[in-house]
């Protein structure tokens, strides 16, 4: 895990403690801010998952203990005082003890995030399989019809490009994207793969 040496972080300034903003890897959404102190910055290097510090019980906790709905860390920044975190995350279940995805109302990332929410769903449909969906059609048979339909969808997106409105490239687009990621689905990767494989090429 990528993540700031414990001595370079500067928890005298707020008294100890330093907050620590829990951020979704795939839509950089904002998903909670909570307080770690030195003990349970560490304890979230050694055990891959957010745990803070409760200011109202004097104690450790780690999220999600009681739950389930625990925060995998994949990465700490901190910021250029080093008195706050950002903490990349993977979600297991709602982050707010509300049930709700987000402790901020109305919380979102970029609209493009939306692609990593899409993403998530086509996941959870690949588990779930549910009778009568679209999406579970395109994941039953290991991807072939996915496939067919990715070939399709980028034939119509290229051809529309050089002879319709603008509006109909944008629905090809959306057609290519969502069939795109219900083929990797099928194989059992998602947007973080393809994501990856961009930033190593940058």
């Amino acid at each position: 895990m990528n993540a700031p040496l414990l001595e370079d972080l500067d928890f005298k300034k707020g008294g100890g403690l330093i907050a620590a903003i829990a951020q979704d890897f795939r839509s950089g959404k904002v998903l909670m801010l909570a307080f770690m102190n030195a003990e349970s910055y560490a304890a979230t290097l050694s055990k891959g998952l957010a745990v803070f510090y409760s200011r109202s019980r004097k104690e450790l906790w780690t999220k999600g203990e009681t739950s389930g709905n625990s925060l995998k860390v994949l990465s700490i920044s901190a910021d250029c005082d080093g008195d706050a975190l950002v903490l990349s995350v993977e979600p297991a279940g709602p982050a707010c003890h509300k049930g709700t995805e987000s402790c901020f109302v109305g919380a979102a990332g970029s609209t493009i995030s939306f692609l990593a929410d899409l993403d998530r769903l086509v996941e959870q449909r690949s588990v779930d399989l549910p009778e009568g969906s679209y999406t579970t059609k395109l994941l039953a048979d290991k991807g072939k019809l996915a496939s067919k339909k990715v070939g399709e969808e980028a034939v119509e997106l290229a051809l529309a490009a050089q002879t319709e409105s603008d509006e109909r490239v944008v629905s090809e687009a959306a057609d290519l994207f969502y069939h795109s990621i219900a083929l990797l689905r099928a194989r059992g990767l998602g947007l973080a793969e393809v994501a990856g494989e961009l930033r190593k090429r940058n």
